[in-house]
């Protein structure tokens, strides 16, 4: 018979004030909808500078040149470009890759049926905003900014839906993250391909000697975090010095992240089961000692305290692991920094009434909720799926809606599209666009679940 320890034992274990104090905290990072808030705050806090006298200071200090040079290898740039849309979102994109690995090895990119939706959905969400930016821009200096309006930003749409609560489907919740995963690896396409121009061969060959050290290393069992975190650096470089947007290698490397733990279910319980009898054991013959000599104790206890570490660490995966463990930065660090270094931008009256930007918000505000929309629509009449569990079309009409909130991504994509050296007007514009398309996005999203949904019962997550 295995014994297993009384969950009311753990209460017995110390813990520190500084704990106590941090568990609010915790709370707080692990709550979808506050990186949404959080975000919004600082694209905020970016816009009130970029329109005040404080302006020039903060473009400045976005501006600040940046070098790392290790023998005759030198990386320069500003901190606005190089450390934060190139290093920075490296880190996210990396997230992204780690969430697209698991969507397909476990969650609803497994089932071809399940996921028909919203690949089907994520396709018109990207073909028909590119095509109404285009009809406003073809022909014209704007016209290479058509990608800008193509994805959706999972932090808002997260952070709308938690805040609408359980009276929304759960199905449509997991239909609009599995359509914004999707939508990621379409941007990820149009990155690699359509923002490479040249290609240094050398560079990009050291790049794939990486990725064929880290899958070695894989291979033989090397678990430590701090070897991958070297190569991954190789990477990144080779992939910079290549002439290929860098952030690509961190996608490429969160494909590569393992999704099955190194010390399965059935090893965990039976190494787990002869710690406690061997622990047990101890305790029995500490308890014979005791009764002969009230002064005999034992100062060491029966297991290793390390192999336990790392089968507590390993009974995970690689993948849940990094997932979680980076989660928390990219959505409360990464993200509004790159917020405060990309959305702050003049609102001058020549900007909001410019052809870029009108295009950018025309592409998010109806060209997303129209392709999501009619894209699906087309598919479920055809038979060829359905929709989720609970939802009615008027419901999927304000989801599709809230598919237009492309803050993130558009904004990397627009700086990507005009690089501000060379555009600065076309570069402002394509942000106020952004902005403009993805609030209104919110609003009728937001309106249209809280109007159809009124009567609703209350959806249960399951």
């Amino acid at each position: 018979m295995v014994h297993h320890p009384n969950r009311e034992s753990t209460d017995k274990i110390p813990v520190p004030k500084v704990a106590r104090w941090l568990v609010p905290v915790k709370r707080f990072l692990h709550i979808e909808a506050t990186s949404g808030v959080v975000l919004m705050l600082c694209t905020l806090i970016a816009l009130v500078i970029a329109n005040s006298s404080w302006d020039h200071a903060f473009e400045k200090f976005w501006h600040t040149h940046v070098s790392f040079e290790f023998g005759k290898l030198k990386i320069d740039g500003d901190l606005g470009h190089l450390i934060v849309n190139d290093v920075l979102m490296t880190i996210f994109f990396f997230v992204v890759g780690l969430e697209v690995k698991r969507e397909v090895v476990a969650g609803e990119l497994r089932d071809p049926r399940k996921a028909l939706l919203p690949i089907v959905g994520a396709v018109g969400g990207v073909v028909t905003p590119a095509l109404i930016y285009l009809s406003f821009q073809y022909g014209q200096e704007g016209q290479r900014g058509w990608a800008i309006p193509m994805a959706t930003d999972i932090a808002f749409v997260v952070g709308i839906l938690a805040l609408l609560g359980n009276r929304i489907p759960f199905g449509l919740k997991i239909f609009l993250l599995t359509l914004a995963i999707v939508d990621d690896i379409l941007a990820v396409l149009v990155i690699a391909t359509i923002f490479t121009e040249t290609i240094v061969w050398g560079y990009l060959f050291m790049a794939l000697a990486g990725f064929a050290l880290c899958a070695l290393l894989n291979r033989i069992g090397v678990r430590e975090v701090p070897i991958y975190v070297i190569v991954g650096v190789a990477i990144w470089v080779g992939f910079y010095k290549a002439g290929i947007h860098p952030t690509i290698a961190g996608v490429a490397l969160g494909l590569m992240t393992p999704a099955s733990a190194w010390i399965g279910r059935k090893t965990f319980l039976e190494v787990m089961t002869d710690f406690w009898d061997r622990i047990r054991q101890d305790q029995d013959e500490d308890s014979q000692e005791h009764m002969v000599d009230h002064h005999s104790s034992k100062e060491h206890l029966p297991v290793n305290l390390e192999q336990l570490q790392f089968l507590a660490r390993e009974s995970h995966s690689p993948l849940h692991r990094l997932e979680m463990g980076l989660h928390p930065w990219v959505a409360y660090a990464i993200m509004p920094i790159f917020a405060l270094a990309n959305a702050g931008v003049e609102l001058d009256p020549v900007a909001l009434t410019s052809g870029v930007s009108i295009a950018v918000a025309t592409g998010l505000a109806l060209g997303k909720p129209l392709g999501i929309f009619l894209f699906c629509l087309v598919a479920v009449r055809l038979g060829w799926t359905r929709l989720p569990s609970g939802v009615t079309w008027p419901i999927f009409l304000g989801g599709a809606c809230l598919g237009g909130i492309g803050f993130t991504m558009a904004l990397f994509l627009n700086a990507l599209s005009f690089p501000i050296e060379e555009f600065p007007i076309l570069e402002g514009a394509g942000k106020i666009g952004t902005l403009i398309g993805s609030a209104i996005s919110a609003i009728a999203g937001t309106v249209l679940l809280l109007t159809f949904t009124k009567s609703s019962p209350s959806h249960t997550e399951h």
